[in-house]
């Protein structure tokens, strides 16, 4: 697996360590459906009568944002819910470093870079156990919960357990080592260079791998590859590669990187 980074440098943790006598949950997110708006709309409440010293902060904007101003009226937190509409991503850091706790509510995700970024300001992460989400971050710097406004609760109040022990200067040095681009950079060349050492198969030998992806998927699968190809015959009759110089051979991404870092550091 090759995971996405963050830039670290840009989100760190604020200088100086919050106190728990107010606990600042905040929410970075578009307010639509598929990042779990309708959600919140029934957590924030419940978790607000529950913890007297939790506020929220909410960065975002949508059509959902209209049900998140509702509930504010409705239940009379206007001074516990703090809605910032849009924030500019260059001011994500700075929404970030005023809370405690970052909470992810999407009903659907592939990484969640916004969990990243959260964790490496020093923020503890409840989240919806969806998609990636489980693989990105140690369970000992998130907790995940069914999307369901009960079991987010439930999560909520466990993060709020667990806030004396979290250390943002400890959790941001970790995400250091876990998520850096020349890390990402290097499992990613890994992955090339297997690929360049593997044998090479004709289309017939393949076609047939496509056909176990599913007795539809399969076929559907054998007849793009089988276009494809036909295509890229025909571009190759059409237009030959002449004149083309071959790329050189730098060697390995990693060692190209640290020699001109070196440079820089001599510099």
């Amino acid at each position: 697996m090759v995971p996405n980074a963050v830039d670290t440098a840009m989100f760190t943790p604020s200088p100086k360590r919050l106190n728990c006598d107010e606990i600042v949950i905040v929410v970075v997110s578009r307010l639509v459906y598929r990042k779990g708006a309708d959600l919140l709309v029934e957590v924030i409440p419940e978790v607000c009568r529950l913890f007297p010293k939790v506020r929220f902060i909410v960065g975002g904007d949508g059509p959902k944002r209209v049900r998140l101003e509702e509930m504010r009226e409705k239940f009379s937190l206007q001074d516990r819910v703090e809605m910032l509409g849009a924030v500019p991503h260059a001011q994500v850091r700075s929404v970030l470093i005023s809370g405690h706790i970052f909470l992810n509510s999407s009903l659907t995700e592939a990484f969640c870079i916004a969990i990243l970024e959260a964790a490496s300001c020093g923020l503890l992460t409840v989240s919806t156990r969806v998609g990636g989400v489980p693989e990105v971050l140690p369970d000992d710097m998130i907790v995940l919960a069914e999307p369901a406004p009960g079991d987010m609760v439930r999560a909520v109040k466990k993060a709020i357990d667990m806030l004396p022990g979290i250390d943002p200067q400890i959790m941001h040095l970790r995400m250091k080592e876990l998520y850096s681009w020349d890390d990402v950079a290097k499992r990613t060349e890994i992955v090339y260079d297997r690929a360049m050492e593997s044998p090479t198969t004709n289309l017939l030998d393949r076609l047939p791998r496509y056909l176990t992806c599913g007795s539809w998927a399969g076929k559907l699968f054998c007849l793009v590859m089988i276009i494809n190809y036909l295509l890229w015959r025909l571009l190759e009759f059409l237009q030959p590669a002449v004149g083309i110089e071959e790329v050189p051979d730098i060697g390995p991404l990693h060692a190209h990187l640290g020699s001109r870092n070196d440079e820089a550091q001599e510099k």
